[in-house]
C-alpha cells in the first residue's frame, strides 16, 4: 500500500498484513457507495492534490481518487460553490486510538506515532536489515533509522568469520 504525502510530505509503500485483507476489502466497498451517492448527488469529487484537478478536468469524480477513508461530511468550496469530500481528519484517528487505549485499559500513553515506532521494532526483531527499515520509514538520513536500534536487543551475528568457516557450523 503507497501512503501518499505522509510525515515530511513523503510517500511511503509498506507490506500489507494479509489478516487486514478482508477488512480493507470492506472498507472498499464502503467507499463505492459513498463515491456513488456523491456522484449521484452531483457533488463535485474529492481534493485532489497539488494542481491535478486543473491538469485533469474529471479526475476529482473518479473513483482512484477518492480517499480510502473518507470524512463524513462533504466541505464547502465557497469560490466555486460546489462541494467536495476530503479524507477523515487525523483527530477522528487520534481519537479512536485514544479510546481503544483507554478501553484496553493500557497504562503506557500511545498514538498514532507508537504504531510507526512498533512497526521498526518489529522489523529490527525479525532481523530486517536497517536500509529496508529505512526506506520503509522513508528517513532520509540512515541515523535517524538507527535511533530505533537502541529500543531492541540485536540478533545479528557481530563477529566476523572466514567464509572457510561456515561449513563447520
Amino acid at each position: 500500500m503507497t501512503i501518499h504525502d505522509g510525515k515530511g510530505k513523503k510517500d511511503r509503500t509498506v507490506p500489507i498484513p494479509q489478516t487486514i485483507v478482508p477488512a480493507l476489502k470492506q472498507q472498499l466497498q464502503k467507499v463505492i457507495a459513498v463515491h456513488e451517492a456523491d456522484l449521484k448527488a452531483k457533488f463535485a469529487g474529492t481534493f485532489l492534490p497539488d494542481q491535478l484537478d486543473r491538469k485533469y478536468k474529471n479526475a476529482a469524480k473518479e473513483f482512484i481518487w477518492q480517499w480510502l477513508f473518507p470524512a463524513l461530511s462533504l466541505t464547502l468550496l465557497p469560490e466555486a460553490q460546489e462541494y467536495r469530500r476530503y479524507h477523515i481528519h487525523e483527530s477522528v484517528v487520534q481519537k479512536a486510538i485514544k479510546k481503544a487505549v483507554n478501553d484496553a485499559k493500557i497504562t503506557k500513553r500511545a498514538s498514532a506515532h507508537t504504531f510507526r515506532h512498533s512497526f521498526a521494532s518489529h522489523l529490527l526483531q525479525a532481523n530486517y536489515d536497517i536500509r529496508t527499515i529505512q526506506e520503509l520509514l522513508g528517513h532520509s538520513d540512515l541515523r535517524t533509522t538507527m535511533i530505533y536500534t537502541h529500543t531492541v536487543q540485536s540478533i545479528t551475528i557481530k563477529q566476523a568469520k572466514s567464509p572457510l568457516d561456515f561449513d563447520s557450523e
